[in-house]
């Protein structure tokens, strides 16, 4: 990692801590896409770009959604090394609606329940910053991580079609988790473009 030692860890999963990522973090960002690109040949169709890292710092929020801030968060392990990685939105469309952009484990670690542990510690640590619901997007055919966030507990409310995500148009499965006691029921209240079209 290349930031200061005196960043706060935002989260703890065993060994492993939860820093926020600044822009001078981004080689490291690219370091570790380049190293683990299942993700984008799933999504994408191709290997992730020379530019992905910043355009993870650089790519806005839709100027029509409300929100408070964009969380791009790593996870190191005790040699400092990026295994794995979340970006967060909060108050997405709606007070205390959080939303999972992006989360990657490093292939290295899948199958030891190393993903659904920092899933679990990440929830835990939105839920303490007020969220609510958790919201995020998974592309339809993707199995292995529509199981994964069908494990976790998300429920689908919509599909998108014809998502354009550079070599592949997909549709995207709109996933929702009520994380307090809050229902599903409420949610679909105040986020209506979430409702079955």
């Amino acid at each position: 990692m290349s930031g200061s030692p005196f960043r706060l860890t935002l989260f703890e999963v065993g060994p492993l801590s939860a820093i926020e990522l600044m822009s001078d973090d981004i080689p490291a960002l690219q370091e570790f896409f380049d190293a683990n690109p299942e993700y984008f040949f799933a999504v994408n169709g191709v290997a992730p770009r020379s530019n992905e890292a910043f355009e993870e710092f650089h790519d806005p929020v839709p100027a029509e959604m409300s929100f408070t801030k964009v969380w791009r968060i790593g996870i190191f392990n005790e040699a400092q090394s990026m295994v794995g990685m979340a970006s967060v939105v909060s108050d997405l469309i709606a007070p205390r609606v959080w939303h999972i952009g992006l989360f990657i484990i490093a292939t290295s670690l899948h199958g030891s329940g190393v993903a659904a542990k920092t899933h679990d510690a990440l929830v835990a640590w939105m839920q303490r910053g007020g969220a609510a619901w958790i919201r995020l997007g998974v592309v339809e055919g993707n199995v292995r991580a529509e199981q994964f966030w069908a494990r976790r507990g998300y429920r689908e409310v919509r599909k998108r079609q014809g998502v354009d995500m550079g070599a592949k148009v997909n549709t995207l499965r709109v996933m929702v988790k009520s994380v307090g006691s809050e229902p599903l029921e409420s949610y679909l209240a105040i986020v209506a473009r979430d409702q079955t079209e």
